[in-house]
């Protein structure tokens, strides 16, 4: 099919940042593209050739637009799956598809994805309500301290805590959950799985994330990660049998764990482009949202080799401000060579929102480590 400036539209549900960095690349190779976002002020509304604004999770909104489209895929997993597999039934094609959403939209059931199909996880307990968890506490049926995992709608650290004791469940959501085992880990890495409809599949370079200890969100995110080799190959090893296991179109970002003995656990995935792919816009050949772009209309994989070191440095709100958002010390870090940020488009800020990103390119890592460390300290989110 020829998709370059003809009649063809692509529809992408979700217009915040993930939708907007698509859009770079249907930009770039004259795609039209259709948005649906609940917001009126989404960020991607301005790039799209046609904006719409709708519940993401009303069955006729999400139907009537996947309609107006060839191909349909999404930046947020939170979307009316029903609609979706309506829609693949009368012959729209929906990437990442339905069946492989239903998996991993709830967490519980990607759990038990991961102990079926024999990937390694941290071991986990699932609880239909929080008083059946309440239970299980206190008949030392679980372990403390554990990780609580609402079983769906968690995003940007929302939906995960820590338990150290009884008291810690009384301030948890009401509702399906995961109870599961602490890992004493080294350090958190992520791959980028691409694969075409077609079935060719690459992988990206194995991350390291930094995460903000109160938060819970990713602070920094290196590529190369600094571990071993052999460490690096059995993560990618890992992240190419969970994309084919889930069968999944697009990308697939896989989130592990490094335990102290070098070895993997799959902790959840996500199923688009993701916040530890962000570093490849400047620091790859080809960047995750290009690629996913590449994957959905199955196109030809792209180079997924780093051309530099990268380290991404979230942008998010700072504490005790909220409002008309200010980014405070912009001149400064684009003085900075290797430097360059990325602002979502969001007008109001509020503690820990994401942002934007800056991403910092060198061919010496260390020396990007510490000009991110150096931008992260200079720029700040506040509002006016």
């Amino acid at each position: 099919m020829n998709y370059y400036s003809t009649d063809f539209r692509l529809g992408i549900l979700g217009g915040g940042q993930l939708g907007k960095m698509l859009l770079y690349d249907t930009r770039k190779f004259d795609i039209a593209t259709f948005i649906l976002d609940p917001s009126k002020e989404a960020p991607a509304q301005y790039g799209a050739h046609q904006f719409f604004q709708g519940d993401l999770m009303d069955y006729e909104t999400v139907y009537r637009f996947g309609k107006k489209v060839d191909v349909l895929t999404i930046e947020i997993e939170g979307v009316n799956l029903e609609a979706l597999e309506q829609l693949q039934q009368e012959g729209i094609k929906v990437f990442p598809a339905p069946e492989t959403l239903r998996l991993i939209q709830h967490k519980g059931k990607q759990k038990d994805f991961y102990s079926t199909h024999e990937i390694p996880t941290a071991p986990y307990t699932r609880f239909n309500t929080k008083a059946e968890l309440q239970v299980a506490i206190s008949q030392n049926l679980i372990a403390l301290p554990f990780v609580w995992k609402s079983a769906q709608f968690g995003y940007d650290g929302n939906g995960v805590k820590v338990v150290r004791s009884a008291d810690d469940v009384i301030a948890l959501a009401e509702g399906e959950c995961i109870a599961e085992t602490m890992i004493p880990f080294k350090n958190e890495l992520a791959v980028i799985v691409a694969r075409s409809a077609s079935g060719e599949i690459k992988t990206f370079p194995v991350v390291e994330m930094e995460f903000h200890p109160e938060a819970n969100q990713v602070e920094y995110v290196i590529c190369p990660a600094r571990i071993d080799e052999k460490v690096a190959d059995k993560a990618r090893a890992i992240a190419l049998s969970v994309s084919e296991k889930f069968n999944h179109v697009g990308l697939l970002a896989v989130e592990m764990f490094l335990t102290q003995d070098d070895e993997i656990l799959v902790n959840e995935v996500a199923p688009r482009p993701h916040n530890s792919g962000h570093y490849s816009i400047e620091a790859s050949y080809t960047s995750q949202f290009e690629q996913h772009i590449r994957a959905i209309l199955d196109l030809p994989l792209g180079n997924t080799d780093s051309k530099v070191a990268g380290v991404m440095v979230n942008l998010v709100g700072a504490e005790g401000h909220t409002g008309q958002v200010y980014y405070e010390g912009m001149n400064e870090i684009l003085a900075i060579a290797g430097v360059t940020p990325h602002i979502y488009g969001k007008q109001e800020t509020r503690p820990f929102r994401k942002m934007g990103h800056v991403t910092i390119v060198n061919s010496d890592m260390d020396k990007a480590r510490a000009i991110a460390q150096q931008v992260k300290e200079t720029i700040k989110v506040i509002s006016q």
